[in-house]
C-alpha cells in the first residue's frame, strides 16, 4: 500500500485553502444526512444533495471567479441553467467517488489524519500542533473540528482513487519521443504578405450597390433609443467626506484592525531572556525582573554593549549567539506581550523588561518594513469616516427611496429634502453610452428606459450602482429609436465595401500565387522576408494559423510553399526551405511530457470510471429547483 502520508502532504494544505475561502466546502457529514427531502435539488443512490450544499457550491465559485475576473465578474453569469447544471454534476461526481471508496474500503485511518492535520504550521505554536490554535483557527470559518476532519478525509479518500488512476496510465516511451523530436524540428521559412490596399484601386463599386447594402443591413446603421436625464446620488463616500473624527480615533481604529491594515508589515527585533518558569514562586520572578532590570539600566548606559551582553546574559540559545538578533518577523509571530510590545515600538527604541510566558524581555527595535500607520493613514481615516457615516447612509437610503416613490413625477422634493444636487446629463443611451460614467450601469440603463420611466417621465426606482452608490434619474427629454439617412452613411459604406473587396482580390491573386509557385512557376512582383529558424517551441513570430501552415507544408521537395489568410484581411505566402531534424532527445523533456500524458490519460480513465459509476447509480435531479428565482 502506497504511503498516504508521504503522498499527501500537499493535499491537505490544498485543502485548508479551499475550506477557508468565504464559503466553506460541505464535508464527508453533509453526504449521508437524510431528513426532509423536500428541498433537494437531486438525489444520488438515494441520498440527498440539499439546496444548501447547492447553494454553497454556487457562492464558492462565485467566489473562485471574483478572484480570477476581479470587478469584470457578472454574477448573473451563474444565473446560466448549463453552468447551474455542471455545478450540481461536479457534486454528483464526487458522491459517486466518495461512496465508491466507502464501498472499497480506501480509508483514512484516525492515526493518519492526525499526523495530517497535526504537520500544518497553521495549527501550530511554536513548531508544535496546538489544540487551542487548531480550534481557534476553525471557529474563525465557522467550522468545528469534526466538520474540518470530516472534509479531509472525504478529500484524501477521493484523492487515494484518482490517483490509482494517475499511476497506471501507460505512455510508450517511443510515441514521446517522437513528439519531442516533431515538437523540436526546425524549419527556415520567409513570407511575402499581399496586403488588402495594394488592390484598393482595382475595386470598382455600382453605385446601386451602396443603397443596396443599406437596405440590406439597416441594423447596422441603428441610432438607439436615447434621453437626457436629471438624476440625484447618494453615496456614502460623499457622506463619509463630510463626517468629522476625533484626533485619537485614527490611531485606534488602526489598532483595532492590525490584520487589515498592517499585513505584509515585518519588525526586526533582537533581545535579552531572562527566563523564568511561567509556574515560578513571586520570589523567583522578582528576582528575575530585577537582573533584567539590571542589564537593560547597563544598556541604557551603553546601547552598544547591547549585542555583547546578549551573547553573555540571554537565555535564549537560539538568538543568543547572534546577539539577541530575531530578524524580521511579521505581527503575530510571536507571543503576544512581546508581540505588543514590539509592534509598538519605534525604530532604535528599547523596551523592557517584557514580562511573557518564557520569562523577561529586553527588546531592542532593529528595523521596520511594510506598511505602519503613517503609511496607510489616508486608508485608515477614509474607511473609519465610511463606517460612522454607514449608519446616516443607511437611514437617508430608506428616506431617498420614499421620496423618490411618493413623489414620483419630480425628483426636486427629494433633492430639497436630503440636501442633494439635482444634476443634468447629455444624450445617453439604452447601451449606457453617455459623458457621465456614473449612469453607463446596465441595471440603471434597464430603468431609465422602461415605458413608465422614458415616456411617461416619471421617477426611476433607487439603483445601486456600485460602491454603497444609490442613484434615481428622470428622463426630461426623449428620442426613440431610428436610422440614420442614407446619405449621412454613404461614405462609410462605400470605404466598407471597398475594403471587402480589396480583401477578397488580396486572397484571390494570393491563391493563384500560390498555386504557381506549387507548379515550380515564377511569380514576378513578390517581396520575400528575410528567413528565419523557426519551430513549435520558437515561433520567431509566426503564430496562429501561419505557423500552422508552415509545419502542414510538404517538406518532400524543397523549396515548399503554403499559404492562409491571416487575421487583418490580407494573403501570407510562405517558403520553406530547409528543414532541421533533430534526433537528440532531452531526457528531462521527456520526463515531463511523460508525467503529463500519464496525467491527462489518468484523467480521461477517471471521468470514464465516474461515467460507468453513474450509470449505474439512480440520479435524479429536479431541473425546476436549479433555476435561479429558486434560490
Amino acid at each position: 500500500m502506497f504511503n498516504l502520508i508521504e503522498n499527501h502532504k500537499k493535499l491537505i494544505q490544498i485543502v485548508l485553502a479551499i475550506i477557508f475561502l468565504p464559503f466553506a466546502f460541505f464535508g464527508v457529514d453533509s453526504y449521508f444526512r437524510t431528513g426532509d427531502t423536500s428541498d433537494n435539488v437531486a438525489t444520488v443512490d438515494g441520498q440527498p444533495i440539499s439546496r444548501q450544499e447547492f447553494t454553497k457550491a454556487l457562492q464558492e465559485r462565485q467566489t473562485e471567479l471574483q478572484r480570477m475576473v476581479g470587478d469584470r465578474f457578472d454574477p448573473a453569469l451563474l444565473d446560466n441553467p448549463e453552468i447551474r447544471f455542471s455545478i450540481l454534476e461536479g457534486i454528483v461526481r464526487q458522491r459517486l467517488l466518495v461512496n465508491q471508496a466507502l464501498r472499497n474500503r480506501v480509508l483514512v485511518s484516525d492515526q493518519q489524519l492526525q499526523e495530517l492535520i497535526g504537520d500544518q504550521p497553521a495549527f501550530q505554536e511554536n513548531g508544535k500542533f496546538s489544540h487551542t490554535q487548531y480550534e481557534g483557527v476553525l471557529q474563525r470559518q465557522n467550522m468545528t473540528p469534526v466538520m474540518f476532519e470530516n472534509s479531509v478525509r472525504r478529500d484524501l479518500m477521493v484523492g487515494r482513487l484518482s490517483d490509482a488512476y494517475r499511476a497506471t496510465a501507460m505512455v510508450p516511451v517511443s510515441t514521446v519521443d517522437w513528439l519531442l523530436r516533431i515538437n523540436a524540428q526546425q524549419r527556415e521559412v520567409s513570407q511575402s504578405v499581399l496586403e488588402p490596399e495594394k488592390f484598393l484601386s482595382q475595386v470598382k463599386l455600382d453605385e446601386g450597390a451602396l443603397r443596396q447594402y443599406y437596405d440590406a443591413h439597416q441594423n447596422d446603421f441603428q441610432v438607439p433609443e436615447q434621453a437626457r436625464l436629471e438624476y440625484l446620488v447618494l453615496s456614502l463616500d460623499s457622506l463619509a467626506a463630510q463626517t468629522e473624527i476625533a484626533a485619537g480615533e485614527v490611531k485606534q481604529f488602526y489598532e483595532q484592525n492590525l490584520k487589515r491594515y498592517a499585513q505584509g508589515e515585518e519588525r526586526q527585533a533582537s533581545h535579552i531572556l531572562i527566563a523564568v518558569d511561567a509556574k515560578a514562586s513571586a520570589q523567583e520572578k522578582q528576582a528575575a525582573r530585577e537582573k533584567a532590570e539590571q542589564l537593560l539600566k547597563k544598556i541604557r548606559q551603553n546601547p552598544a554593549s547591547f549585542a555583547d551582553l546578549a551573547k553573555k546574559s540571554s537565555q535564549d540559545p537560539g538568538s543568543a549567539e547572534k546577539g539577541g538578533d530575531l530578524g524580521y518577523f511579521p505581527r503575530g509571530a510571536m507571543v503576544q506581550p512581546f508581540d505588543d510590545a514590539v509592534f509598538q515600538m519605534k525604530s532604535g527604541e528599547l523596551a523592557g523588561p517584557v514580562e511573557s510566558p518564557f520569562g523577561y524581555h529586553i527588546i531592542r527595535l532593529a528595523g521596520i518594513k511594510g506598511r505602519g500607520l503613517d503609511d496607510v493613514k489616508q486608508e485608515v481615516e477614509r474607511d473609519l469616516r465610511r463606517q460612522k457615516a454607514g449608519k446616516q447612509f443607511s437611514e437617508l437610503g430608506e428616506q431617498f427611496r420614499e421620496l423618490v416613490f411618493v413623489q414620483g413625477d419630480s425628483l426636486k422634493p427629494a433633492s430639497e429634502a436630503l440636501k442633494l444636487s439635482l444634476q443634468t446629463s447629455g444624450w445617453v443611451s439604452r447601451d449606457g453610452k453617455g459623458n457621465v460614467k456614473l449612469l453607463n450601469h446596465p441595471k440603471l440603463m434597464q430603468a431609465v428606459f422602461s415605458d413608465d420611466v422614458a415616456r411617461n417621465k416619471r421617477n426611476s426606482e433607487i439603483v445601486d450602482v456600485g460602491d454603497n452608490t444609490l442613484v434615481s434619474a428622470r428622463v426630461v427629454e426623449y428620442k426613440a429609436p431610428s436610422v440614420r439617412p442614407f446619405d449621412e452613411v454613404s461614405a462609410e459604406i462605400r470605404k466598407r465595401l471597398t475594403t471587402e473587396q480589396a480583401v477578397q482580390l488580396a486572397a484571390k491573386h494570393g491563391r493563384e500565387f500560390l498555386t504557381k509557385l506549387k507548379q515550380g512557376a515564377e511569380v514576378s512582383g513578390l517581396t520575400w522576408s528575410a528567413s528565419k529558424l523557426v519551430s513549435r517551441e520558437k515561433a520567431e513570430g509566426y503564430t496562429g494559423g501561419v505557423l500552422t501552415k508552415v509545419f502542414k507544408a510538404d517538406v518532400t521537395a524543397l523549396p515548399a510553399y503554403s499559404g492562409v489568410e491571416n487575421s487583418q484581411g490580407g494573403f501570407v505566402l510562405l517558403r520553406v526551405s530547409r528543414v532541421v531534424n533533430h534526433d537528440t532527445v532531452d531526457v528531462a523533456k521527456r520526463k515531463a511530457v511523460i508525467e503529463e500524458l500519464q496525467r491527462m490519460l489518468g484523467q480521461e480513465e477517471l471521468t470514464a470510471y465516474i461515467a460507468s459509476l453513474k450509470l449505474k447509480t439512480e440520479v435524479k435531479v429536479r431541473q425546476d429547483r436549479l433555476e435561479s428565482k429558486q434560490q
